[in-house]
């Protein structure tokens, strides 16, 4: 029988481009996501008949959880790879931002995470096998400014997998955060900030990269099936992370540069902004 695999998040995206690579590959792919429609539409779109199975799924609900893993047990007697994709976005300066925003985004983006694991670590420990993918950011790898809520659960995502790999790794169970950089996708649909300027840089960056969503995939795919911890999915994002390890003072440097002119900018903007008011 072909392997089984469960997608949070998988109804647009990087998601649904995970969903289409493995379902392509002769997987058998359960896609999950809080868009009833848009998951509707994934599910046609894909075209793999009884190999594709599909579940609303709120990551914040600890109940959809469960439902989803007895539906993988029911219908295919366990599961292999859970990835963790689902998500949102935060942004702008630390001060502005409001606690609301903080609540949110550690709701989804983390504790989604970890009520996944959580639900389906029991299940790969009776199986003796399985893999863990929690998606992350290269933001939870060099935290840049005027984004820190983002950066926060990103790096607490890092964290929980790290700790995961080492505890699980005795059960049998495999363990891997991606941690992608910018690439063209429609998390820029759910971004949260108080300050505009920080929502136009948001935009360019997504609307302005190279990098499609079916690039990172199949990266994806095939450091899954080499079974690596940290999967660093762009050439961007490895120079970032290598210079940080190994060239501390200059990645300090590039940072404060970088983050300077970011800062000059947005505080422009809030300052053009309340004077027109």
């Amino acid at each position: 029988m072909s392997q089984r695999i469960l997608i949070s998040g998988a109804a647009s995206g990087l998601g649904l481009a995970l969903a289409r690579r493995y379902a392509d590959a002769g997987w058998r792919v359960f896609l999950t996501d809080v868009d009833a429609a848009a998951l509707e539409q994934a599910v046609t779109a894909l075209d793999a008949g009884d190999r594709v199975r599909s579940q609303i799924l709120d990551v914040r609900s600890a109940d959809d959880w469960a439902a989803a893993r007895d539906a993988c047990v029911a219908a295919w007697g366990g599961l292999d790879v859970l990835v963790n994709n689902a998500g949102v976005a935060t942004g702008g300066s630390f001060a502005r931002t409001p606690i609301e925003d903080w609540d949110w985004i550690i709701d989804i983006n983390l504790k989604g995470v970890i009520r996944g694991a959580a639900t389906f670590v029991p299940l790969f420990t009776e199986q003796g096998h399985g893999h863990v993918v929690n998606v992350a950011s290269l933001a939870g790898l060099v935290n840049p400014p005027l984004m820190a809520s983002y950066n926060v659960v990103k790096a607490a995502v890092v964290s929980l997998s790290e700790t995961l790999r080492f505890e699980l790794e005795p059960a049998g169970i495999t363990t891997s955060v991606v941690c992608p950089s910018f690439f063209r996708t429609g998390l820029a649909s759910s971004f949260r900030t108080p300050d505009p300027a920080v929502r136009q840089l948001m935009d360019r960056l997504v609307t302005a990269s190279d990098i499609p969503a079916e690039r990172v995939a199949a990266t994806i795919q095939q450091q899954i099936a080499a079974e690596r911890f940290l999967i660093l999915t762009d050439r961007d994002g490895r120079v970032a992370y290598a210079v940080k390890r190994f060239l501390p003072p200059l990645f300090n440097a590039m940072v404060r540069r970088r983050g300077k002119r970011l800062l000059d900018r947005v505080a422009a903007a809030n300052a053009a902004a309340a004077s027109a008011e």
